[in-house]
């Protein structure tokens, strides 16, 4: 959605199938593979994952996203300092890959750091610093973030791939909340708010 507003820089990246990539003019959108390197540096992202407003991506090594993930608005996830810590005229700095697996779900803000490796199904609270792993099926907020609590085992869990698994139902769902939504628009309504327009309608 609104596909200018995402910035690419470098490469390799790779964007899984029914992946959605939500940008805004105020909160773009920016993947970026910067290497000190030749051959190294890639950004990998799996299928129907969700990108919205504001996500960055910055690789210098790898980073892979599996499938199903969420990415909330304003999430930076990197895999170097982007600075030497002691010789900070160094344009790389240190790095180790990141590897966040099938569905996780990162919250609004969150930073995910160089060597991380967040397990399936796990969810990242908002405005969390991940600096070391996080396991699969946790809950882990804070900076630095930690588990605080682990999902039900007992309890199915719905995958965004779940959810897109059947792209025609889900058009006719979409179509169905769209009559709904407009069911009261007309044509004369919509000339009358292009001439008149009104506070709320």
């Amino acid at each position: 959605m609104k596909p200018w507003h995402v910035e690419i820089f470098g490469g390799p990246v790779s964007l899984g199938e029914y992946a959605t990539v939500i940008a805004t003019s105020d909160r773009k959108v920016r993947l970026t593979v910067w290497s000190a390197w030749d051959g190294k540096g890639k950004i990998g992202i799996g299928d129907c994952c969700l990108i919205c407003p504001g996500v960055r991506i910055s690789a210098a090594t790898e980073i892979a996203i599996g499938q199903g993930c969420m990415m909330a608005h304003g999430v930076f996830v990197t895999d170097a300092d982007w600075h030497g810590v002691y010789d900070r005229s160094l344009p790389i700095g240190q790095t180790a890959p990141v590897r966040i697996d099938n569905n996780v779900w990162i919250g609004d803000g969150a930073i995910v750091c160089k060597g991380v490796r967040i397990g399936e199904n796990s969810i990242i609270g908002a405005g969390s610093v991940v600096v070391r792993e996080i396991p699969a099926n946790a809950v882990a907020a804070g900076n630095p973030a930690t588990v605080v609590k682990y999902l039900e085992s007992d309890r199915p869990l719905r995958t965004r791939a779940d959810w897109l698994r059947d792209p025609g139902a889900l058009a006719a769902q979409f179509a169905e909340i769209d009559r709904h939504f407009m069911k009261n628009n007309t044509w004369p309504g919509w000339v009358r708010s292009l001439i008149l327009p009104r506070k709320g309608g």
